[in-house]
C-alpha cells in the first residue's frame, strides 16, 4: 500500500513537471513571437524614419538653393544701386 502511494505521488509529480513545462514552453514561443512582431516594427519605423530624413534634406537642399539664389540676386540689386548712387554723387 505505501508502494502504491509513493507511486501515485511519483505519477503526480510527473504530470505537475509536464504541466509546468508545457507552460512554459507555450510562454517561451508567445513571448519569442512578440519579439519577432516588435523587431518588424521597429523595422518598419526605421525604414519610416529613413525615408522622413532623406525627404527632409531633399527639402532642405532646395531651401538652401533658394537661399543662395536669392542671395546673390540681392546682392547684385544692392551693387547695382550703390553704384548709381556712386555715379550720380561724385
Amino acid at each position: 500500500e505505501f508502494g502504491k502511494l509513493l507511486e501515485r505521488e511519483r505519477i503526480s509529480s510527473n504530470e505537475h513537471l509536464t504541466r509546468a513545462i508545457l507552460r512554459e514552453r507555450a510562454a517561451t514561443e508567445e513571448e519569442r513571437q512578440k519579439a519577432q512582431r516588435f523587431a518588424k516594427q521597429l523595422e518598419e519605423k526605421d525604414r519610416e524614419l529613413k525615408k522622413h530624413d532623406a525627404y527632409y534634406k531633399e527639402q532642405l537642399a532646395r531651401l538652401e538653393e533658394r537661399s543662395a539664389q536669392f542671395y546673390k540676386v540681392t546682392t547684385e540689386q544692392y551693387q547695382k544701386a550703390a553704384d548709381e548712387v556712386s555715379a550720380r554723387f561724385k
